[in-house]
């Protein structure tokens, strides 16, 4: 094919209808993201961290106020319209912002100013949201947390945690000086310094009684303050009135089954643990006889749950591992967090929205929202939500049928996501994520993440492959997925396997059907970490039976970023293998890279070069490779993210004009075509920022192309993955 007839094939474009689901009761969908480093003053230099930690709004929620403790400042977004959020600058602040609550016209942050753990202060400062100016209030008792304001505007209080030391004595308490609660009255607004109460809660606890460390409060209708104790794992609820301790109770002990409490790069659901300390973070009310904790852990312990008490102490609800099992479920269970706090469920909303009661528990290390309905005794999961990296404070709007997340995270110094407030509106419809997601076996999550490689079944439509990179490295897997089903579904987890155990010292990046029930997997090598380059051919039950490594030819000249994807093509004896290579390797040279060619009935090893798109910023590379009706699609892509993301692009290559030549000599340059910017497809698929990794694509047996995303293991990554259906690749040939 010449390249002026290739170019008018591609020129009948590729159909993006993806079928829509029907229509279910409604759902949160997420609409828009704001990257928090967009609300950098213009003098300051972009890559100055910022954080989005507490989030509040103004009354008529048109306003978004953040915490922002890195850039010690308090951080305001418009979102009059809510799709498109707009930065209004920061207030900064002398010391650390480390909450925020609205009043009225006013928002009240809370200031960290100590000078050390033993000599801890705070105070209060109270913004104009309309004007953005600020004046400093009372001086608090020493270093707060949490702040709060009343239903009814009469009082706010704060949380003065007077945190402990880590490293001293291994982060033992008791730490002097001790927590407190204080409680003053509101004017329009604007705290009443002479009216502080404070309640000590000293003597309360088990835990190290003589030193409470308060770390979060509500209110309730009835003007009660719920704080929790976080390393005391303890619950007090107070008078705002009178600042006297109503009652108090243990958060208690939980218990867990079928999860993972192993940090050893694979995702095992068959362990359990016993009594595990509540250690609640975040506290609401459901109604003034419930609440609701987020029990992270902290000092001792951590239940990877939510529990709901009633006001006297009783258990009515614990989620016991359901949280990790979602977050397995939709991909995002955090492995490096698995032998600590596991999902580390942190944040915490509860809001009405017309009839329904939901509340929205915020994981942090899974960077997910479950969102549960308050169904009374039982409350009912109704889906879960992707956020940003580190979920840390959950914003109900309900006058406006919104949410928002404020996600802690800026990995800037590792060019990875930044910081980023996302928003959220309750509509029509099924909810749009996970796009794709395992199910329960036998009680127990199929666990899933970091896909690299994707192939279709050319018998069944629908029927796709997927494997998982070196993230997993203790367990290497060959997932069965169901695109048909909305979202697409793994249904079966094959481990790659060698003498019967899990194959060690592989990186999967690339899987292709052999025609006979099994697969070759494209092996991506790391001399650096004792990693061969290889290709893998495994049976249908994923045992390896041969392994095949690269040439001298090639290895004298290797570089860590080796094979990214596989293919097939041809029959009998003329079956022929074809690998991308991702990025140039030493005798290449700068913007080629190698496509190689391996024909197993002869063990002979071609190759032709490939030329790359030149990046804007970082550097580009190949992804993923598919061979069909006479076409190679290539994916490539650079290394950059959100705004910067330039480079997301499927491409072919005719096979007609792909003639690989033996190593060692001159190699041809193939042409390639332009068949589709994937960018705008990863922006419209859940309206969050744009991931680097596009690491798998095929067509299925009815001509119809995919494409998924790695989630890096959801290790310094937010642990979304991108699965689309782009539609029908019929228009090309």
């Amino acid at each position: 094919m010449t390249r002026h007839s290739l170019l008018c094939a591609l020129m009948a474009g590729l159909s993006a209808s993806t079928a829509m689901p029907a229509l279910a009761d409604s759902a949160f969908s997420r609409i828009a993201t704001f990257a928090v480093a967009e609300n950098l003053p213009a003098d300051t230099d972009p890559a100055t961290q910022t954080s989005s930690e507490i989030i509040t709004a103004s009354e008529d929620g048109n306003t978004l106020i953040y915490s922002d403790s890195p850039l010690g400042a308090v951080g305001f977004v418009d979102i009059t319209d809510p799709a498109a959020p707009k930065g209004l600058g920061t207030v900064k602040v002398d010391g650390e912002p480390t909450s925020v609550s609205v009043a009225g016209d006013k928002a009240i942050a809370a200031i960290n100013t100590s000078e050390s753990y033993t000599a801890p202060s705070g105070n209060l400062l109270v913004i104009d949201i309309a004007t953005r100016t600020a004046e400093p209030s009372c001086e608090l008792a020493g270093q707060p947390d949490s702040v709060a304001v009343s239903g009814d505007g009469r009082f706010l209080a704060v949380a003065i945690e007077n945190e402990r030391d880590e490293d001293l004595n291994d982060g033992a308490i008791p730490q002097m000086p001790a927590g407190a609660l204080q409680i003053f009255s509101l004017n329009e607004g604007v705290p009443d310094c002479d009216s502080v109460k404070t309640a000590a809660l000293t003597g309360l606890a088990e835990v190290a009684p003589e030193d409470p460390e308060p770390e979060f409060v509500d209110f309730n209708s009835r003007g009660e303050i719920v704080v929790t104790l976080q390393e005391n794992n303890h619950i007090a609820i107070v008078s705002a009135e009178t600042g006297e301790v109503v009652s108090h109770f243990s958060a208690g002990a939980g218990s867990v089954e079928n999860v993972d409490l192993s940090d050893d790069g694979a995702l095992r659901f068959d362990q359990a643990a016993e009594s595990l300390l509540r250690e609640p973070d975040t506290v609401q009310w459901l109604d003034d006889e419930r609440l609701v904790i987020a029990n992270e852990g902290d000092y001792e312990g951590g239940a990877r749950s939510f529990t709901i008490f009633s006001r006297e102490g009783e258990v009515l609800f614990d989620s016991g591992a359901a949280l990790e099992h979602q977050a397995a479920l939709a991909g995002h269970y955090p492995d490096k967090r698995s032998d600590a706090k596991g999902a580390e469920p942190e944040g915490l909303e509860m809001a009405a929205y017309g009839d329904e009661r939901f509340f929205f528990v915020a994981l942090e290390r899974a960077s997910l929202v479950a969102v549960y309905r308050d169904a009374g005794e039982e409350p009912e999961l109704v889906q879960v939500l992707a956020s940003g990296i580190g979920p840390e404070g959950v914003l109900a709007i309900p006058s406006r049928n919104l949410l928002v997340t404020a996600n802690e995270e800026d990995l800037i110094e590792d060019g990875a996501a930044r910081s980023h407030v996302m928003v959220y509106a309750l509509q029509d419809g099924a909810p749009g994520y996970p796009m794709i997601r395992s199910v329960m076996q036998d009680g127990k999550p199929i666990g899933w993440g970091a896909l690299s490689g994707l192939a279709a079944e050319p018998s069944e439509p629908g029927r796709l492959y997927a494997v998982s990179d070196s993230f997993y490295r203790a367990q290497p897997a060959i997932f069965v997925i169901d695109a048909k089903k909305t979202p697409a579904e793994i249904g079966r987890k094959i481990i790659v396997t060698r003498d019967g155990a899990p194959a060690q010292k592989l990186d999967l990046e690339g899987i292709v059907g052999d025609g006979e029930g099994g697969f070759w997997l494209a092996s991506e090598g790391n001399s650096g970490k004792l990693v061969p380059h290889a290709l893998l051919h495994v049976d249908a039950e994923g045992r390896i039976q041969e392994e095949i490594g690269l040439p001298a030819e090639l290895l004298a000249h290797e570089q860590r970023y080796g094979m990214e994807g596989v293919t097939l093509t041809g029959e009998g004896d003329d079956r022929m293998l074809i690998m991308a290579i991702q990025r140039e390797w030493k005798d290449d040279p700068e913007g080629q890279v190698k496509l190689l060619a391996y024909r197993p009935a002869t063990e002979e090893w071609s190759a032709v070069r490939y030329p790359l798109d030149t990046p804007e910023k970082g550097w580009i590379g190949l992804s993923e490779i598919t061979a069909h009706d006479g076409m190679l699609y290539i994916v490539e892509r650079d290394n950059q993210i959100g705004a910067d993301a330039a480079v997301k692009r499927l491409y072919a290559v005719a096979m007609d004009d792909f003639r690989p030549a033996s190593l060692g000599g001159d190699l041809p340059l193939v042409e390639k075509a332009l068949v589709r910017d994937l960018l705008e497809d990863m922006r419209a698929a859940d309206n969050g920022y744009v991931v680097d990794k596009i690491e798998g694509f095929t067509i299925d047996a009815d001509g119809e192309a995919y494409f998924v995303t790695d989630n890096d293991g959801v290790g310094d990554s937010s642990g979304e993955t991108i699965f689309v259906h782009l539609g029908s690749l019929d228009a090309l040939n």
